[in-house]
């Protein structure tokens, strides 16, 4: 049985997972958006949302927890997002069964340059699994960062991690993959 690494406040992590089987966990344009209601909903009192990629069949988000909160109170809120988004889904399309492959993956995050390069990672993978321009992906927290519209993200903090949104956009056009689906900054 795989060892999952608790969430602890104060922290920052890499949140992700992926449907069952491979399926897509995303159907309709609308499925996104639900979700991304219910991370509102849900989680936003006990974390910020620092970036987030959601595609057909998985999802990324980067998340900071918040100090002074109980650790078991950011896992039922996790757990109370993921089981309202797949019940939702499971009466809309008439399906049964588990909507997730597994508990969702957490990995700690507890260098800067780390954090920046998953931030990239994230914004990237439309671009990484199905040849989508990432500028362009609306499932995606990168058009956040890029303009003006009010959003939930901590924007001023992303965007300090690269000093300013210039570095931002450069950094995430100078990155590659490397054969073991890593990421690069050339």
């Amino acid at each position: 049985m795989m060892q999952y690494e608790p969430i602890s406040a104060g922290n920052y992590y890499h949140i992700y997972n992926r449907g069952n089987n491979y399926e897509d966990i995303f159907i309709e344009d609308r499925n996104y958006e639900y979700f991304l209601n219910l991370v509102a909903r849900h989680l936003t009192s006990v974390l910020e949302v620092l970036s987030y990629c959601l595609l057909k069949n998985h999802f990324h988000m980067i998340v900071r927890t918040f100090d002074n909160t109980e650790d078991h109170l950011i896992s039922r809120k996790f757990s109370n997002l993921f089981n309202a988004y797949a019940k939702s889904i499971n009466k809309a399309y008439g399906r049964n069964g588990s909507l997730f492959k597994d508990r969702f993956s957490r990995k700690k995050i507890d260098q800067e340059n780390y954090l920046r390069n998953l931030i990239i990672y994230v914004h990237l993978n439309p671009t990484k699994h199905f040849g989508i321009d990432f500028k362009t992906y609306k499932y995606s927290s990168y058009q956040a960062f890029i303009s003006n519209k009010r959003t939930l993200l901590n924007r001023d903090f992303v965007l300090g991690l690269f000093d300013d949104e210039p570095n931002f956009k450069a950094a995430h056009c100078l990155t590659t993959f490397d054969p073991n689906n890593e990421y690069l900054l050339e």
